[in-house]
């Protein structure tokens, strides 16, 4: 309900989750928010996941791979600049 409530405010949504794209928590919520809020929106609900590739261990394709700041700035200007 919360969720709701911010999204009437602005009328966008961004969900950001350290996870695959695929059958996680952001694809849920992208779809509710789509499914009961559709009314609402005024732009696509942009989600920010781990990207879905094979990953070595090393830490700077971690890095690379999962959500960060530059990649939700990325989308939230998409979502903002949506006309």
């Amino acid at each position: 309900a919360t969720c709701v409530e911010s999204l009437k405010k602005t009328n966008r949504v961004v969900v950001v989750e350290e996870a695959n794209p695929i059958a996680g928590i952001s694809s849920e919520l992208a779809y509710h928010f789509q499914r009961h809020t559709f009314d609402y929106l005024d732009a696509p609900v942009i989600r920010v996941n781990s990207m879905d590739i094979p990953l070595s261990y090393a830490p700077s394709y971690i890095d690379v791979t999962i959500p960060n700041v530059s990649r939700t700035i990325e989308a939230i200007k998409k979502v903002m600049y949506k006309s």
